[in-house]
């Protein structure tokens, strides 16, 4: 059980370094939807596996509201923040 936990964890990890590498400032500098929905979703995954006896359901049900969640709390952090001002330069 506890290798089967690892081996989840270490994928989860490893999935959101990725997923957030891809989401980088230089491209979408408004990205705090996406940031929050992979962040939700990883973190709804291992509280839901960790949470009854459902184990894969529950992390797939955690990993949905987490997504939710996350999303939401990041398009709010996205809309309060002013849209970047262009100053030239390298582009």
């Amino acid at each position: 059980m506890k290798r089967k936990m690892l081996k989840f964890m270490l994928v989860s990890s490893t999935s959101i370094v990725l997923f957030n590498g891809c989401t980088g400032s230089e491209m979408a500098p408004n990205n705090a939807t996406q940031t929050g929905a992979a962040t939700g979703a990883v973190a709804g995954a291992v509280i839901g596996y960790n949470t009854g006896s459902g184990g894969g359901k529950n992390a797939a049900v955690g990993a949905l509201i987490g997504t939710a969640l996350g999303a939401g709390i990041g398009s709010a952090v996205d809309s309060s923040n002013p849209e970047p001002v262009e100053t030239g330069g390298w582009q």
